[in-house]
């Protein structure tokens, strides 16, 4: 019991990060549990989404069904938004524990249900949305190809159809391909990391083929939905040069961005865009930039030495460099901050200097 103990205090120190003090200390989990559970912020902005979708029946809350519940995280948010679930999930324990959390986060909600079972077996007869979480993991690790979800995905797309109304969550590097053209695509990142992708449909509700970045922080929501736009145009390096954030590369909306920016592309294949002024947008992290070198690590490591920078910020994107072993190289010693760009510039390889713009 001791041993048991333990090991569940240390599950819930690991999901601090993910549900917060307050919720992680009053749950149970599984190792599994820990690692393929839904942060919460992104739960409760999928929770809302569901009410916006869905018109409540007089005196009746909207029902989601919860395919592969898991320790129940996603359907905690479902009934906090007020909505009642039916969770479903094959393992017995992973059920036990939903039911425990489920009953100490949202006590006194609608009502929710947990029932095992396989669910490419279960009866979805009468069910009026589905939120469906695949398996993503197998005994070697991370499976990339959503055929080999659990259950795979051309399943997952179906049932939602027949359904009418449901959300899929799916790796954030799925092939843009293999989107169904039915459904909405959404990135979602949280504090600049991209999380996951949700594939949503509704009739009438959802816009087919739409492709949407969404872009979750303490306090803050914004959320960009693309256009169509052609890539932007390529340009030479301005005075500042944004980074645009995970979930907008994904969504492919760099575009969007670049358009709202007045700002083009430093190179047609590399995600940073560049523009003469510095304009507030929630997409993209701006740098203004000092200096712009062809790659040469012995003339940065002098430049570096000659304005005293000890703290380097090394970001890459088309440049097979490591930061850590680029860090190591230049020995750095002084009191003053920069950050350095290794990437391309109309096709060759370049260093861009700058540092964060003041938000």
């Amino acid at each position: 019991l001791r041993h048991r103990a333990l090991a569940q205090a240390r599950l819930r120190q690991r999901a601090v990060a993910k549900f917060g003090a307050r919720d992680a200390y009053r749950m149970y989990f599984t190792p599994n549990g820990v690692e393929q559970a839904t942060r919460g912020a992104v739960a409760a902005h999928r929770a809302a989404r569901f009410r916006t979708l869905m018109a409540p029946a007089p005196g009746e809350p909207p029902r989601v069904t919860d395919l592969c519940c898991g320790i129940g995280g996603d359907a905690i948010e479902l009934l906090r938004a007020g909505l009642a679930v039916r969770a479903v999930d094959i393992d017995p324990l992973t059920c036990e524990i939903a039911r425990t959390n489920l009953r100490t986060l949202a006590p006194g909600g609608p009502s929710a249900t947990v029932t095992r079972a396989d669910v490419l077996e279960y009866d979805l007869t009468g069910a009026e949305a589905l939120f469906i979480d695949p398996a993503r993991r197998g005994g070697r690790g991370r499976i990339f190809r959503p055929e080999a979800y659990s259950p795979p995905l051309s399943w997952a797309v179906e049932a939602v159809r027949r359904t009418g109304t449901g959300a899929i969550k799916i790796a954030p590097g799925i092939p843009h391909e293999l989107v169904p053209d039915d459904f909405e695509a959404e990135w979602i990142s949280y504090a600049g990391d991209v999380k996951e992708a949700v594939l949503w449909h509704r009739p009438g509700a959802v816009v087919p083929g739409t492709r949407r970045a969404t872009l979750l922080s303490s306090g803050a929501t914004a959320a960009l939905t693309g256009r169509g736009l052609p890539d932007p145009p390529v340009r030479r390096t301005g005075r500042f040069l944004y980074e645009p954030d995970g979930a907008v590369i994904r969504a492919h909306l760099v575009a969007e961005v670049a358009e709202e920016l007045d700002g083009g592309l430093i190179d047609e294949t590399i995600a940073y865009i560049t523009a003469d002024e510095a304009r507030a947008t929630p997409y993209a992290t701006a740098y203004e930039i000092t200096d712009e070198l062809p790659f040469h690590l012995k003339r940065l490591k002098a430049l570096l030495r000659e304005r005293e920078v000890g703290v380097l910020t090394v970001k890459k994107r088309g440049s097979a460099v490591e930061p850590e072993e680029l860090r190591r190289r230049m020995k750095l010693k002084g009191p003053n901050a920069a950050t350095v760009f290794l990437t391309r510039v109309a096709g060759a390889p370049a260093m861009l200097i700058g540092h964060p713009v003041a938000a």
